[in-house]
């Protein structure tokens, strides 16, 4: 995995869940669902990257 796309995907991961847990405290459902969304877009741009690596080797 390109260390660049590693670190993007990682960061929107972090990001994410952290907008949508204080999202959650503030009772903000649409900005935690966004949240969730980032979090989600995350996880699947690491897997994505993972799957290009498994094709590499």
């Amino acid at each position: 995995m390109s260390t660049g796309e590693k670190v993007k995907a990682k960061a929107e991961q972090v990001a994410g869940k952290t907008v949508r847990k204080a999202a959650h405290a503030m009772h903000k459902e649409t900005l935690a669902a966004k949240g969730a969304a980032l979090e989600t877009r995350g996880r699947l741009r690491g897997a994505k990257e993972k799957a290009k690596d498994s094709f590499r080797r």
